[in-house]
């Protein structure tokens, strides 16, 4: 479906207006506020650190990877969305089935590359904007958690 049909019944969030309201108007007229939409999913997939002294981390080891797809953008489409959130629940699914239980470091998109999460995060990032058409958001940013308490992500505008 396309970002600008109606297809996100139920996802509605307190930031469903279409322009900016007189009270989230900066001079001039313009909107001091950000839109954003988050979609996350976990999976478990495999790497070992190539760099010198890696220590354990350069044994092929597992992680339950978090993955935080952000879009951002200042304004929403007619129907008062910023993205298609089926589209891109769909992109994520085609990520997922394509790192989900294997070793990263066997993959054609970390050829020459440490594995490392800020790596991920960005050839991630690059899937997803390869995967989902946008018209209204400026910036993507995805977080992927390696564990409870590391993360790394990647930004870049749209």
């Amino acid at each position: 479906m396309s970002p600008d049909t109606p297809n996100n019944v139920g996802r509605e969030s307190e930031n469903t207006a279409v322009g900016p309201k007189s009270d989230d108007s900066a001079a001039g007229g313009e909107r001091s506020g950000t839109y954003t939409v988050s979609v996350e999913r976990s999976f478990i997939a495999q790497h070992y650190l190539t760099v010198p002294n890696p220590g354990p981390e350069g044994t092929l080891h597992s992680h339950q990877f978090t993955l935080d797809v952000t879009f951002s953008g200042p304004s929403l489409n007619q129907f008062g969305y910023l993205v298609d959130i089926d589209a891109v629940n769909q992109a994520i699914d085609s990520i997922v089935e394509t790192y989900a239980d294997e070793t990263l470091n066997d993959l054609p998109a970390f050829e020459g590359l440490n594995p490392s999460v800020e790596h991920f995060s960005r050839i991630v990032c690059e899937d997803v904007l390869d995967d989902t058409e946008l018209s209204v958001p400026d910036r993507l940013t995805v977080r992927i958690w390696e564990d409870d308490s590391a993360s790394a992500s990647y930004e870049r505008a749209i």
